[in-house]
């Protein structure tokens, strides 16, 4: 892979929703104000990291892009499918009862 946190490889970043794409990035502009704040400061240890932490905010930006031009999928939300699937177990139960209940108004 090329220079950059291992955390933030394009394929995980396509698992992330905008949301949290946009605090990653938050996160990333953060610590490269801190990192060039060192280096001005003479106290930065890796000037490496300075050019890694450049590549997550470009990488970030990117998958924002392609996902805005359409690009790039937007990855469904996990909680609406678990609460699809909750749904769907509640209705099915609740089926034979309503069948139920009709036949019994019919015999009145």
């Amino acid at each position: 892979m090329a220079i950059g946190t291992q955390a933030l490889a394009t394929v995980e970043l396509d698992s992330y929703d905008d949301a949290r794409l946009v605090d990653e990035l938050k996160r990333a502009k953060e610590e490269l104000f801190n990192l060039r704040f060192q280096s001005a400061t003479g106290q930065l240890d890796s000037h490496g990291r300075i050019r890694a932490v450049k590549r997550d905010i470009a990488r970030i930006y990117t998958v924002l892009r392609e996902r805005e031009l359409g690009i790039r999928a937007t990855p469904e939300p996990v909680v609406a499918e678990k609460t699809a699937k909750k749904a769907a177990k509640k209705e099915a139960p609740a089926e034979p009862a309503a069948e139920a209940a009709a036949e019994t108004e019919e015999k009145n």
